[in-house]
């Protein structure tokens, strides 16, 4: 990787720029962060982990109806994928009370959800990426209604396919965070990643916790997590 190729930085991948206008490549790196970055850690390996994970679960999510910005992994550590204009919002989905909701709201973790719950953050560092409502995000001009509510609908196949795909491989899909992007067509689609660095996962049996939590609350070795995580995916075969 040369630092001149280098367009973005953030907290745990690179964006690259390539010979075409509408590419970059995704670079994982091995940094840990949580708090919002005040905590933070460099653990060799977690780059490569993340993104064969990230990439097991962006085909499995393609051969299934979701359009990313995803085309190819091109070696342990980068992926090419599709240019796209972030959405500055995290979309999130809960299917269990656990972390900052379980806190701020006084509700004891581990509480099953009658529906999935969808909440969104404004991407913003500055201000630790407050919650945001949806007449919030829209009268801000972070997003138009129409675009917002394809996401929300996005977001909640996304759970369903990886509720069905968890469940296969022994774990409760908790929570997750993504974000959506807009191509040079202004096609919305998913991006970022999806790997255990934004998403909550436990063991179905013994609700071990098998996911950045491991590295939020010290609870163990985050290399061994995760190679736990995609040990289990790849025994799947192909999806």
């Amino acid at each position: 990787m040369n630092k001149e190729d280098i367009i973005y930085e953030g907290k745990a991948k690179y964006l690259l720029k390539t010979d075409k206008d509408d590419e970059v490549i995704v670079y994982f790196k091995d940094d840990a962060t949580a708090f919002n970055g005040v905590k933070k850690d460099n653990i060799e390996s977690k780059g490569i982990l993340n993104n064969k994970i990230t990439t097991i679960i962006f085909n499995y999510l393609i051969k299934n109806g979701i359009k990313t910005h995803y085309l190819k992994t091109l070696n342990d550590r980068e992926q090419l994928c599709k240019k796209v204009t972030i959405v500055p919002l995290e979309f999130i989905c809960r299917n269990i009370a656990a972390g900052s909701m379980a806190k701020r709201l006084g509700v004891e973790e581990g509480k099953e959800l009658t529906r999935p719950i969808r909440e969104i953050s404004y991407k913003c560092d500055e201000l630790n990426d407050p919650l945001l409502n949806d007449d919030h995000a829209i009268a801000l001009g972070i997003v138009k209604e129409d675009d917002l509510m394809y996401c929300y609908d996005q977001m909640l196949k996304i759970n369903d396919l990886l509720i069905k795909l968890f469940d296969r491989i022994n774990l409760i899909l908790v929570d997750f965070k993504i974000e959506f992007g807009y191509t040079k067509d202004n096609e919305l689609v998913l991006c970022d990643e999806f790997s255990p660095d934004n998403c909550r996962l436990w063991d179905k049996d013994t609700k071990q916790k098998l996911d950045k939590d491991v590295f939020r609350r010290d609870l163990g070795n985050i290399i061994d997590t995760y190679s736990e995580i995609l040990n289990r995916l790849e025994k799947l075969g192909d999806l």
